[in-house]
């Protein structure tokens, strides 16, 4: 019985994050409603509660879906680049988060918009697929910089990621301080094109 309870827990649990899922491709964060994955799930409301210990869980489990993906594009472009060129992968990569977010903009905002207030509040396995998409860049950097600290290369692996994120975002969003999609890609090459000088030394 306990197993027949459990597997029908599990069943509505794959259900609510694929129902919310598509969801958000289409609308974001604000289209996830209880109400409206408990009619489409053919659930009650109370049940999505007794799988997710609120929305913002269900959204996270997406987020998970969505950051594999991230991952996996990115990870193809890279492979189609020549080894040994980190700053032509740098750019490969970064050409492919901004491919990402225009063909995904909905999921991909919705990474973001997650109200998460601190790291102590995230599960671990969420944080940990955030991690996936940091080493992809930690990667490389650290073979244009092989003398830089662990600790300065997270730092500037956030760094680099917050760069491209705040060109791609302003880009997409047509804000006056960024420019016309068109160029977004030159200006991340251009960008990344001059991450060959060496660190200043204190």
């Amino acid at each position: 019985m306990a197993g027949k309870v459990q597997k029908k827990r599990e069943d509505l649990r794959a259900k609510l994050i694929d129902l919310a899922e598509e969801r958000i491709k289409v609308g974001g964060i604000s289209a996830v409603r209880a109400r409206d994955l408990a009619k489409e799930a053919g659930c009650a409301v109370g049940a999505i509660y007794n799988v997710f210990g609120d929305m913002n869980d269900l959204v996270m489990a997406v987020n998970a879906r969505t950051f594999k993906r991230v991952g996996a594009q990115v990870s193809a472009a890279v492979a189609e680049e020549p080894p040994g060129h980190p700053v032509k992968t740098m750019i490969a990569m970064s050409h492919a988060y901004l491919h990402f977010a225009r063909d995904n903009t909905p999921a991909w905002r919705t990474l973001f918009d997650l109200e998460v207030s601190t790291e102590e509040s995230v599960p671990k396995w969420y944080l940990e697929e955030l991690q996936k998409v940091f080493s992809l860049i930690a990667d490389p950097l650290k073979r244009i910089f092989p003398d830089m600290s662990p600790e300065d290369v997270s730092l500037m692996t956030r760094g680099l990621f917050s760069s491209v994120h705040g060109i791609v975002l302003l880009g997409l969003e047509k804000r006056i301080s960024g420019v016309p999609i068109d160029q977004l890609e030159h200006m991340i090459t251009l960008v990344f094109s001059h991450l060959t000088s060496t660190p200043s030394k204190k």
